[in-house]
């Protein structure tokens, strides 16, 4: 009789243990999910995609350190980057900023020759 309640009290330890053990392991994917930004070569290339739809590029660049952005109460990190093409002959270049969590572009500004 004592050893069917020990055996009892073991699987009900290791039921608990089991529980606690996939919980945490969902926890810590979805808080990793959550913090893990994009790698900057991706970036680069969704960007380039997206400038090659209207035409050759020349040349392109992406700093491979995040930098903390702040707009209201948006807190995020970015990329920037930048493109060189011609238009009209005339070599022109573009600096970008992209969010590092989605690679989305939130700026793009065309400089001045």
């Amino acid at each position: 009789m004592n050893e069917e309640n020990e055996l009892s009290y073991f699987k009900g330890g290791l039921a608990i243990g089991v529980s606690l053990g996939i919980i945490s392991g969902i926890a810590s994917t979805l808080w990793y999910q959550k913090k893990r930004t994009l790698d900057a070569d991706l970036v680069l290339e969704n960007v380039k995609a997206a400038f090659l739809k209207e035409g050759p590029i020349e040349g392109s660049w992406i700093e491979f350190e995040k930098k903390p952005l702040r707009k209201f109460a948006v807190h995020s990190k970015t990329y920037n980057g930048g493109i060189s093409r011609l238009e009209d002959g005339v070599m022109v270049q573009y600096e970008f900023t992209a969010d590092a969590f989605t690679g989305t572009v939130i700026d793009v500004k065309r400089i001045k020759n």
